[in-house]
């Protein structure tokens, strides 16, 4: 039996699922400010079932438009380098790093807390980032994400450092730290073993 394996995806395609998200997220910012109330009443506020659906909202709504320039640049440049892999990985690091950050934040913020922003997206790719280092996969690859890990490090390491120990009034570490968890985690999960990844179905 002759079986056509599945076409390679566009290198630029790659990369309009991180863009589309940003796109959303300047919509969704643009609406708030025109319309009456605010969307802030949809992000994750901890300790209150209800708010559970913030883990998906939360990420697209800011708190302001400083809030939003500060976090589209390295949700870009972190998000275009995640997905180098794909787009499906790119969607499977972040729902894992909502899920996983969304949930730490719901847990060990102060109750009624208020959580909004794409900063828990921007952690936990650059934790997906350095740790797929040590991922398992092709030794080319592992070093080519070593060196990837280390210009994105000596770039935003100093931030992401603050980010997360650097306890600043109106800043959530906790989605900063339970993001960054949650990268870490989606570096590891979901690979299938290097010799399955050729196989063809019969």
């Amino acid at each position: 039996m002759t079986v056509t394996p599945p076409q390679a995806q566009h290198p630029l395609g790659r990369f309009a699922s991180p863009v589309l998200l940003l796109v959303a997220m300047w919509v969704v910012q643009f609406a708030d400010a025109i319309l009456p109330g605010s969307f802030t009443g949809f992000g994750l506020r901890s300790w209150d079932a209800s708010g559970l659906g913030g883990i998906v909202l939360g990420p697209l709504l800011h708190a302001n438009w400083q809030h939003l320039i500060a976090n589209s640049v390295p949700f870009l440049v972190l998000g275009c380098l995640v997905a180098v892999e794909g787009t499906r990985r790119f969607w499977a690091v972040t729902a894992v790093v909502a899920l996983v950050g969304g949930i730490g934040t719901w847990v060990f913020n102060a109750p009624g807390t208020l959580t909004v922003g794409a900063s828990g997206l921007v952690f936990g790719y650059f934790g997906y980032v350095v740790m797929r280092v040590f991922a398992p996969g092709r030794v080319a690859h592992r070093i080519l994400y070593a060196v990837i890990a280390v210009v994105v490090i000596g770039v935003y390491g100093g931030s992401m450092f603050a980010g997360v120990f650097g306890v600043a009034e109106g800043i959530s570490w906790q989605g900063h730290l339970f993001g960054a968890i949650g990268g870490g985690v989606a570096a590891f999960v979901g690979r299938r073993p290097r010799a399955e990844r050729g196989a063809l179905p019969v």
